[in-house]
C-alpha cells in the first residue's frame, strides 16, 4: 500500500478543517481597507485614505514559555490574546494604528478543536485591537514538535502619520510619566514564574495560595496581556511625547527606549501603583528586589510620557484605564536611565 502524507503525520483534512473554523473569527475582525484576506496566497490591505504621509510600522512577537502553562492547564482560549497583545504594544508605542495582523501555529500534531481555541483567542484579541486578522500559517512538523505541543508567532502591520511619530525629540526634565496597569505576569517573564511558582513553591496549577485572594496559580500564570489600543485612542487629542511597552527587561530595560540620547532618566515611584499579586507570590521565593524589576512589568504594563501641564488631562481621559501618575522625567546621572524615587 502506498504511503500518504497522513502516514508521515500531516493531516491535510484537519488542516482544510481548521481553515474552515477559522473565517468567521477572521470576518468578524475585517476592516474596510481590507481587499483579500483568509483563503488566499497572500492578503491585499489599502492604506487608510485619512493619511497625508503614511508610514507602516511593523512587529513581531510570541508568547514564550507560557505556552507550557497553556498545555499543562489545557486551557488554548486566551494565548491568542497574548500573542497579538505583545505585537500590538510594541506598534502603539510609535503612535501608529493597527492595521492588520497574521499569525503562526505551528504544531507536531494538528488538533482541530486546540487550533481552533488558539485562532478565537488571536481574533479577540484583534477586535480589542481594532485591526483585521487576513491570514498566517498552519504547519503540522511531526518530529520537530512532540504531542500537543504548539508554537505561535505573530505579525502586525499598523500605519502612522509621518509627522506624529513617537517619541518625540522635544523630551525634557519635568516631562510626566503615566503608567497603565498591567494584568499580572503579560508575557513575559514565565520562565522564571514557572520556576519559582511551580517548582521552588512547589504548587499545583490547580492551587489557590492565600496570597492570590482565591485565583488558581493557572488564572494567575494564564491571564492574558492587556491590549492598550483604547487607551492609545483616547489620546488622540492630547500631545503625548513617547510611550514604552514593559516587558522583556521589566522597568529596568524598557523605559530608557524612549530616549535618543543619555541626559535624561525615567524617574518612577513605586508608591503610585499595586504591584499584583502573583509577583508578590514570586518575591517570597527570595528574588531579589533588583531581579524583580529586571525580569517583570511589576504591575506597569505601558507607561505614556506627557508634558507636565498636560498630565492631568491625560489621566483623566485615561480614566477607563486606571491610569496614573507614576513618575517623571529627571536629568540622568551616573548613567542609570531608570530608577525608583
Amino acid at each position: 500500500m502506498a504511503l500518504t502524507y497522513k502516514d508521515a503525520g500531516v493531516d491535510i483534512d484537519a488542516g482544510n478543517a481548521l481553515v474552515e473554523r477559522i473565517k468567521p473569527l477572521a470576518k468578524a475582525t475585517m476592516r474596510p481597507e481590507v481587499l483579500g484576506g483568509i483563503g488566499g496566497f497572500a492578503a491585499l490591505t489599502r492604506i487608510p485614505q485619512a493619511y497625508k504621509e503614511p508610514i507602516l510600522v511593523s512587529g513581531t512577537d510570541g508568547v514564550g514559555t507560557k505556552l507550557k502553562t497553556a498545555f499543562a492547564a489545557n486551557k488554548h482560549d486566551t494565548i491568542g490574546i497574548d500573542l497579538v497583545a505583545m505585537c500590538v504594544n510594541d506598534v502603539l508605542v510609535t503612535g501608529a494604528e493597527p492595521l492588520f495582523f497574521l499569525d503562526y501555529f505551528a504544531s507536531g500534531s494538528l488538533d482541530v478543536e486546540t487550533g481552533a481555541a488558539v485562532i478565537s483567542g488571536i481574533a479577540e484579541g484583534c477586535k480589542q485591537a481594532g485591526c483585521a486578522l487576513v491570514g498566517g500559517e498552519t504547519a503540522e512538523l511531526p518530529g520537530l514538535y512532540h504531542g500537543k505541543d504548539y508554537d505561535l508567532a505573530g505579525f502586525c502591520v499598523g500605519v502612522v502619520e509621518r509627522s506624529l511619530i513617537r517619541p518625540t525629540r522635544d523630551l525634557v526634565a519635568g516631562d510626566v510619566v503615566i503608567g497603565l496597569p498591567s494584568a499580572g505576569l503579560h508575557s513575559n517573564g514565565h520562565s522564571l514564574a514557572r520556576k519559582v511558582v511551580l517548582e521552588t513553591l512547589a504548587l499545583p496549577l490547580d492551587a489557590r495560595p492565600e496570597i492570590l485572594g482565591g485565583s488558581t496559580v493557572a488564572d494567575e500564570l494564564l491571564r492574558p496581556t492587556i491590549i492598550y489600543a483604547s487607551a492609545f485612542k483616547a489620546l488622540a487629542n492630547i500631545p503625548w511625547k513617547a510611550a514604552a511597552h514593559i516587558t522583556g527587561g521589566g522597568l529596568v530595560e524598557n523605559p530608557p527606549r524612549i530616549f535618543a540620547d543619555d541626559s535624561l532618566a525615567v524617574e518612577l515611584d513605586p508608591t503610585t501603583w499595586e504591584v499584583p499579586a502573583i509577583f508578590k507570590l514570586i518575591a517570597t521565593a527570595g528574588i531579589a528586589e533588583d531581579e524583580m524589576r529586571r525580569t517583570f512589568n511589576m504591575g506597569l504594563g505601558m507607561i505614556i510620557v506627557v508634558p507636565a501641564d498636560q498630565a492631568q488631562t491625560a489621566v483623566a481621559a485615561l480614566a477607563g484605564s486606571h491610569a496614573r501618575v507614576v513618575g517623571k522625567l529627571v536629568p540622568r546621572a551616573g548613567g542609570e536611565a531608570s530608577r525608583l524615587a
